[in-house]
């Protein structure tokens, strides 16, 4: 680029433009900023440069001012005609790479531009698992200064991890921790996974999420320092997590600090929520639940302008905790936006926000609304935008969301004591834009098999509750030890909703046709009940869920109660079930709980039907072949009219060493089936059944191992127990 100049300062008179043949002269001179009249110095005609320079229309500018005279030469950057990439076949691909680009087609051309944007396809590759990816780019030059650039790609191997490493003062054991992440060491087994490829924003969230947990387990303090990626050749990449989880810590005090200008009588309540935590190690989890008992109250009218902040003080003896309420600017919402949504239907998003166009402006709700949002795990990210509207009290909220993927593809396979199975199953959790999750599967058993598809909408027309239907067909093959076959197909409908704060209610129809055979050596009692059956019943469940956590719970209890009622009877029954567990961290190395099971099934019109009868499950009372438990009808192992069951687990997460790579626990199992309402002499109502013994998990280098040591203390005549018993298998 030149300027000439004969003196300090000239007045233009007159601008003359040569080399250009897209932009005009009078395009230029607006670009410029040129005004005629004006008087030019030096620094003017370097911002002039400048400007003509920023709109990347250029590849060379010659100035010259003489005479009033600017005369202006360019030299035009050529055109991109279109951008190829040979090596990528998948168009969303093509897509994400093309926005992501410097350079564009349909505009200039600009060589510094080529090596940063190869810089951006290889970190594009890298995110996607391609760390070997190579890039070449060849400018293609064609008629009327235009150019197409033509990117070559050799992606490569993904790569994969080989070893997740933890290391540091982590606390907690690998096995524990690798159910965390979403990062995968790569098995054979594990061909279908997407998280066994190396991933930098996978690996982000990894640290994110190990974080939360630690902190949820009141490590205040824990620092993921570092996660390295390094590559040994033979062996693959190998992923590692430095952490410091520090001193764990409880909560020492909780207070809320009210404006004077509320009603302090409101927030009453809340220090009965606080007693509850205080001397319990520290949770953001249990903090949030507090929050949002704060949150339920801007519900009322005259405190929905409400606001909080929250104020953590630590030192040696714990964490003080502040919860700061006060009330907000008073806004209304004028608009709400949602952009970003190209596939998922806006009433989708719409349903799931606490607030609407008219209503109070609440920054509670509103971020209430976002982790809604978040929670439907159909977004990549969801971020707001809260901006003035056309008045001073008013609100405009831009919602932007990212799209992600959302089928998934998954499958299992196990062996052990109790036989073979294999599952495979396809999910999609946003059909057709609907936020729907429509979901089908395949299990194939020794005795069975059977396939399922399912419907799932988690907010029915905007209201919150869960609607559902599904149609199950199933086989069995159970000939050996009960002496019968039987074919079924059936569809059911219902609804999921929280009735009250952590009940939640289930009810649902059923209709069912069975075709039952028996074996033509069973006894006549049996014979009787063959024949085909068609059953229409009305099901219904709530559950009170008090867990600190779903996943792995520590504390807290879940009661669940179940009962089936017979709409249209055709050997029909009436079924009740009860569960109930509670949990309990008696310290880092202890985690215990008790689990009480209750099931009962009588006959309406009729004996309950053979298929129907109740064996007790294999996790309830380890040690035994539960199928070949209670009372028998010749060689035939019948079931019963009720079953029970009460276990003592006591988890015991660091009793081995570590590079064992093995949880163990502790159990005591006790159990019953009894009572046979087509003859009472096979009743077995007396014996107890019951179990002591040692399980551990194994985390071995072809799939994940469970083992079961039991011995029994009491039994019945015929029971089949089982002192050993493995399974060796996982998904993918």
């Amino acid at each position: 680029m030149l300027f000439c100049f004969n003196a300090f300062s000239e007045v233009v008179t007159k601008v003359d433009v040569t080399g250009n043949s897209r932009i005009s002269k009078e395009t230029i001179i607006i670009f410029g900023d040129i005004e005629i009249g004006k008087n030019y110095e030096k620094k003017d005609l370097n911002t002039i440069i400048k400007k003509l320079y920023d709109t990347t229309f250029f590849a060379n500018l010659n100035l010259s001012l003489e005479n009033g005279t600017l005369k202006i030469t360019v030299e035009e950057n050529p055109i991109i005609n279109s951008i190829v990439f040979n090596g990528e076949k998948a168009k969303k691909f093509k897509e994400a790479i093309s926005k992501n680009l410097n350079l564009k087609e349909k505009t200039s051309f600009i060589r510094n531009y080529v090596k940063s944007d190869i810089n951006l396809l290889k970190e594009f590759y890298r995110q996607l698992g391609f760390y070997f990816v190579k890039i070449e780019a060849e400018v293609e030059k064609i008629t009327k200064n235009r150019v197409n650039i033509i990117y070559t790609i050799e992606k490569g191997k993904k790569a994969k991890i080989s070893k997740i490493y933890f290391l540091g003062d982590k606390k907690i054991r690998d096995n524990r921790l690798r159910d965390i992440v979403t990062s995968q060491e790569a098995k054979f087994w594990k061909f279908i996974s997407k998280n066994v490829y190396l991933n930098k924003e996978r690996v982000d969230l990894d640290k994110r999420l190990l974080k939360n947990y630690f902190r949820n387990q009141g490590y205040y303090e824990a620092e993921i320092s570092s996660s390295n990626v390094e590559y040994s050749e033979g062996e693959g990449f190998v992923l590692t997590f430095n952490i410091n989880a520090g001193t764990r810590y409880k909560f020492k005090k909780i207070v809320a600090d009210i404006d004077p200008a509320l009603d302090k009588i409101a927030f009453k309540p809340l220090e009965k929520e606080f007693n509850k935590v205080v001397g319990e190690y520290y949770s953001a989890n249990k903090l949030t639940k507090i929050l949002e008992k704060i949150d339920k109250l801007s519900e009322q009218k005259e405190l929905q302008f409400i606001n909080h902040s929250v104020d953590e003080t630590l030192d040696a003896s714990g964490v003080d905790v502040k919860i700061n309420i006060f009330e907000g600017q008073k806004f209304t919402i004028e608009r709400i936006n949602i952009i970003g949504n190209s596939v998922t239907n806006d009433s989708v998003i719409r349903g799931e926000l606490d607030v609407d166009e008219g209503d109070p402006y609440s920054v509670l709700l509103v971020n209430r609304s976002i982790n809604k949002l978040k929670a439907r795990k159909i977004f990549g990210n969801v971020e707001k935008i809260v901006t003035a509207g056309s008045s001073p009290d008013l609100k405009v909220i831009e919602i932007s969301v990212e799209e992600r993927a959302t089928g998934e593809i998954s499958a299992g396979a196990g062996v052990g004591t109790q036989g073979t199975s294999f599952l495979f199953a396809v999910k999609e959790n946003n059909w057709l834009g609907r936020g729907i999750k429509l979901q089908s599967s395949l299990d194939i058993t020794e005795e069975t098999i059977g396939g399922n598809v399912s419907l799932i909408n988690p907010n029915h027309n905007f209201t919150g509750n869960a609607l559902f239907a599904s149609l199950d067909v199933s086989s069995e093959d159970r000939t050996t030890n009960s002496g019968y076959k039987s074919s079924k197909t059936g569809v059911s409908f219902g609804t999921e909703f929280e009735q009250y704060e952590n009940i939640f209610l289930a009810p649902a129809i059923s209709a069912s046709h069975e075709n039952l055979t028996t074996d033509s050596t069973a006894s006549a009692s049996l014979k009787k009940m063959e024949g085909n059956f068609h059953n229409l019943d009305f099901d219904y469940g709530i559950t009170w869920d008090h867990r600190n956590q779903v996943f792995q719970p520590t504390s807290g209890y879940v009661t669940r109660f179940k009962q089936t009622l017979p709409i249209i009877q055709d050997s029909s029954a009436i079924t009740n079930g009860l569960e109930i567990s509670k949990y309990h961290g008696f310290s880092e190395d202890v985690i215990g709980a008790i689990k009480f099971m209750g099931r009962a099934i009588n006959g309406v019109d009729e004996d309950v039907r053979l298929t129907s009868r109740l064996f007790i499950p294999a996790n309830r009372l380890r040690g035994f072949n539960t199928r070949k438990v209670g009372p028998k009808d010749g060689d035939d192992y019948i079931g019963g009219n009720y079953t029970s069951a009460l276990s003592f687990e006591a988890q015991l997460p660091n009793l081995l060493p570590e590079s064992t790579n093995t949880d163990v626990s502790v159990f005591i199992d006790s159990a019953n089936v009894w009572s046979v309402d087509y003859n009472s002499s096979l009743d077995e109502s007396n014996t107890i059944r019951s179990a002591f013994g040692v399980s551990a998990n194994v985390y071995t280098t072809i799939g994940p191992l469970s083992l079961t040591l039991a011995q029994d203390i009491t039994k019945g005549t015929h029971d089949e127990t089982q002192a050993f018993n493995f399974r060796l298998g996982t998904s993918f």
